[in-house]
């Protein structure tokens, strides 16, 4: 039996408000405080799926390119990233992150990690309630990946 609209508007409110106080939370956890959570978005992208084209970073950031441009020589003036040509393409030009980058990006997970941590301890929760928040981030990532 499908989900009553009323279940599912009162779901949504509750799950994007708990989502923003979270995220809002963790975003003040960095490595480098002088990187935005544009900028990291970006090495985390570079980080998990390797060199990719300014278009193909701006496609999965949902900006535009030359948005996705500004970006890139950004981080590049930071040595978090490099530019480098195409293998196969020699016109084109991919985007890799640098151990710098990479190193920024590992630093800032497991302060994230540790702050989400030491949240979850200082309230006592069962392993059933962390099985449940277990549960609910795969059927979250599932809503945020369709």
């Amino acid at each position: 039996m499908p989900a009553s609209e009323e279940s599912l508007h009162t779901t949504a409110t509750d799950l994007r408000m708990a989502t923003f106080r979270l995220a809002r939370r963790l975003r003040r956890e960095r490595a480098d405080d002088h990187i935005s959570d544009a900028h990291f978005a970006v090495l985390a992208n570079l980080k998990m799926n390797g060199a990719l084209t300014i278009g193909a970073l701006a496609q999965r950031e949902r900006v535009t390119a030359p948005t996705m441009s500004s970006t890139v020589a950004a981080l590049v003036e930071d040595g978090y990233v490099t530019r480098v040509q195409d293998e196969e393409d020699r016109r084109r030009v991919q985007v890799e992150i640098t151990d710098a980058g990479t190193a920024v990006v590992t630093a800032t997970v497991h302060k994230r990690d540790a702050a989400l941590s030491g949240a979850l301890s200082e309230l006592d929760f069962t392993e059933a309630e962390l099985q449940t928040l277990r549960d609910a981030s795969a059927l979250m990532r599932k809503v945020a990946e369709r």
